[in-house]
């Protein structure tokens, strides 16, 4: 009984990760109903990957801003200025299309170092910066491309947003075998991390995580990986950006979880006061963090124009509102100092989907906007009523 009862405190108090899970699998079993088989079919979910890839790449740039308690609604403007540049650089000055990549992320540097300096050093609110960006950002899109839009992109450029990685059967296998591999090696490595880590924290009286649970989570997330792999491995492959998505997902887990920033990053959000008297350079850190955010927002503007093949004065508008509200979906809190980006991830995939599936369904645009903010709403409300209620088992 006593096994019993700490497994469902355990699991009463990781309660908002776990409806996370489970909204997601119910979106998804409701929509594979009701457009009866097409939601899971292999060809939509290749473009699922590929469509919602850019906000994806925005959630986890975002989710780290939100968490050290800034926000950047800047984004969306930061994707269409890049792209914008993306098309000058290699249509008119004809730079080769590697050369434009890095000089667009490159110039998602520069303009995080702009915004940050503002927040960081000179300690305007983020909010006020980030809105001026969003206004300046768009002008100089405008300015760029004169009001005009450009395309065509070369093919090398294009494969970045809407390519796939080779396929070593030659188009004559049942599953294209690349991404068998990959799929197979990745959900090896998430086992074995998994496993590896859980050892670890109960060598050091750390882990409270009931057996179960986390044999059944494994299980879960294992069949997941496995389902997806089937499923690009019966269409065309594995999308390049899903690679991409897929180091960044990986990489910026391990850097918040174990690294001296992602540390301070939770340590500002949670309080900034304390965290500056404990020797913390909350200034340096948030200068870091937009710098990163304009990196990430680079790359994501690389994707979406390479998507399109077409750089457009128009692009981007309202990513900053979906990539917000993937971070408070996946289960950041209001307040920052709370999140993740396996999370945020999570959070993207929910929008995406219930874009994919309503439009599928034939919804119109605005009830679409209406249904993703009441569910923003409902995540909100979940993350506050949570707070309150564990508020309330300390008294």
């Amino acid at each position: 009984m006593t096994a019993l009862s700490s497994a469902l405190q355990y699991l009463t108090g990781q309660l908002r990760q776990i409806g996370l899970f489970i909204a997601l699998i119910v979106i998804i079993i409701f929509f594979q109903i009701t457009t009866n088989g097409i939601t899971l079919a292999p060809i939509n979910v290749s473009n699922l990957i590929v469509q919602n890839s850019y906000i994806l790449i925005l959630a986890v740039g975002m989710v780290m801003v939100i968490i050290a308690g800034h926000i950047d609604l800047s984004v969306g403007s930061v994707v269409a200025f890049v792209g914008a540049m993306a098309g000058v650089m290699i249509t008119q000055w004809h730079m080769p299309w590697w050369l434009a990549i890095i000089a667009c992320l490159i110039l998602g540097a520069v303009v995080g170092m702009w915004q940050g300096f503002w927040i960081a050093y000179f300690g305007i609110p983020s909010f006020i910066v980030t809105l001026a960006g969003m206004l300046t950002f768009r002008g100089l899109t405008q300015i760029a491309l004169q009001n005009q839009q450009i395309s065509p992109f070369p093919d090398e450029f294009r494969a970045l947003g809407s390519g796939f990685l080779p396929d070593l059967g030659g188009g004559t296998s049942l599953l294209e075998p690349l991404t068998v591999i990959i799929g197979v090696l990745a959900t090896a490595a998430m086992v074995y991390a998994d496993i590896r880590g859980r050892a670890s924290r109960r060598k050091h009286f750390l882990e409270d995580e009931p057996f179960p649970w986390f044999l059944l989570k494994l299980v879960f997330t294992s069949a997941l990986v496995l389902l997806i792999t089937y499923l690009l491995a019966s269409y065309r492959g594995t999308p390049i950006v899903l690679i991409v998505m897929g180091v960044l997902m990986v990489g910026y887990s391990a850097v918040m979880a174990n690294s001296v920033w992602g540390r301070h990053i939770y340590a500002i959000g949670g309080n900034a006061h304390a965290a500056e008297l404990s020797g913390v350079n909350t200034r340096r850190v948030s200068f870091t963090l937009f710098i990163n955010m304009g990196v990430l927002s680079a790359l994501a503007g690389l994707v979406f124009t390479a998507q399109l093949n077409l750089a457009n004065p128009k692009a981007g508008d309202g990513f900053e509102l979906d990539a917000i509200a993937a971070v408070f979906i996946g289960g950041a809190a209001v307040t920052g100092g709370i999140g993740t980006v396996v999370g945020a991830i999570i959070g993207g995939l929910i929008i995406g989907i219930l874009n994919n599936g309503m439009s599928i369904l034939g919804v119109g645009t605005e009830y679409q906007q209406l249904i993703k903010g009441l569910v923003l709403l409902a995540a909100v409300a979940f993350d506050v009523f949570n707070k309150r209620r564990a508020k309330a088992a300390t008294k």
